[in-house]
């Protein structure tokens, strides 16, 4: 995947030190969930004791443990409005989009328009 948006909502990161998850790294869930356009988040803590929002399709439970079933990272991306992005991924009403100076991380897909 490799798309073009322009930002029509600027975006600010909220967490600066988010979660990462290793492809089959234990992980904990709070039990906190939250839906976001429609999709689901839980809350989960990592091996290192990070918390943060994760899609609830990274979780595979294996005899009552946890599981990130592939590696991902929560960082979100600060963009401005008109900005243009590369998109390489998308998850959950995210994009994974790069910045022109090589920065990259997540923007809420409604903050975007495809160009």
């Amino acid at each position: 995947m490799s798309n073009r948006y322009r930002v029509e909502t600027e975006w600010k990161a909220s967490y600066q030190d988010p979660i990462v998850l290793n492809e089959g790294e234990e992980l904990w869930l709070s039990g906190k969930a939250d839906k976001w356009d429609g999709h689901i988040w839980v809350w989960a803590k990592n091996q290192v004791n990070k918390e943060g929002w994760i899609p609830d399709t990274l979780v595979r439970t294996v005899a009552g443990k946890h599981y990130a079933n592939m590696s991902f990272s929560a960082l979100e991306l600060t963009c401005s409005l008109g900005e243009e992005l590369i998109a390489n991924d998308e998850k959950h009403g995210w994009v994974l989009c790069q910045s022109k100076d090589g920065l990259e991380g997540w923007v809420p897909a409604r903050n975007l328009k495809a160009i």
